[in-house]
């Protein structure tokens, strides 16, 4: 199975086409089609201790900021989500534990589709799952954000969290979100922003740049890797100019709330 999976990953990669335009891969500049590999070589590198290092880069807040967007969410029985970027489960366990602490008899349960670009991502996310005894209304897709393999019109809610700065093409991918969501279907994502507040910012730049890679390289063995999400976030575009992306990708009600001084901010939008 996660030859399988593997196999579709570099099959997804390989369609992107090569434009001969460069972008950024933390603060390198890079050619555009050779970035998401590099992102896949990434996460190949952390999966195992991938929620380990979350809880370590957060200080454990990424569990606060992942259940508000389930709060915000409000899933019923019955709903059908699309978690992109999320191989490990962490959303869709808390999910279908929302939603299913709402199902009535008479109603069809909730259920999630996570679909990640990274195999090993989902292979942990499925172990995962096993361990939990989640062994339904859960489905593990391999793909890509920017060419999503489902209809039109398919789910009730869209949410990434900790994904959409590590997409080559954002604007691509906000498109498939808002093709891929029925017709009042939310989206909701999850991303580092820009910190708001004068003493935070200075106090979180020294430690995202100084102590986060030593950090990896001590529970990873990988410090590189560490560096450039580090470096990614820092490239994401400030709360403001990604509200705008959201509205150019069709969504409307368009709104953002900071967290924790704009360390993370919680974007909303609504295909209407």
């Amino acid at each position: 199975m996660a030859l399988w999976f593997m196999f579709r990953c570099m099959v997804q990669e390989n369609k992107q086409n090569d434009t001969g335009e460069t972008t950024h891969f933390g603060f390198k500049t890079v050619d555009k089609d050779s970035k998401q590999g590099l992102v896949r070589n990434v996460f190949d590198s952390v999966a195992q201790k991938y929620d380990i290092m979350n809880d370590v880069m957060s200080g454990g807040l990424h569990r606060l900021w992942k259940n508000d967007m389930i709060r915000v969410l409000r899933p019923e029985a019955g709903y059908k989500l699309l978690d992109v970027a999320g191989g490990t489960g962490d959303i869709a366990f808390r999910f279908l534990d929302a939603a299913n602490g709402r199902e009535k008899a008479d109603t069809s349960p909730a259920e999630v589709t996570v679909c990640d670009i990274n195999a090993q991502m989902l292979d942990v996310g499925r172990d995962r799952a096993i361990d939990r005894g989640i062994l339904k209304n859960i489905e593990w897709v391999c793909g890509n954000a920017e060419s999503l393999a489902f209809p039109d019109n398919s789910f009730d809610a869209y949410t990434i969290a900790f994904g959409i700065r590590n997409v080559t093409n954002i604007d691509k991918a906000l498109a498939e979100a808002y093709r891929v969501l029925k017709p009042g279907g939310r989206f909701l994502c999850l991303e580092f922003s820009k910190v708001d507040m004068p003493l935070l910012d200075k106090i979180y730049d020294s430690y995202s740049f100084h102590l986060l890679p030593r950090f990896g390289e001590m529970i990873t063995g990988d410090k590189g890797s560490y560096q450039y999400l580090v470096e990614s976030i820092r490239q994401f575009p400030p709360q403001e100019k990604f509200k705008a992306l959201i509205e150019e990708a069709g969504f409307g009600r368009v709104t953002y709330r900071n967290m924790t001084g704009g360390v993370v901010a919680l974007h909303s939008g609504w295909k209407i």
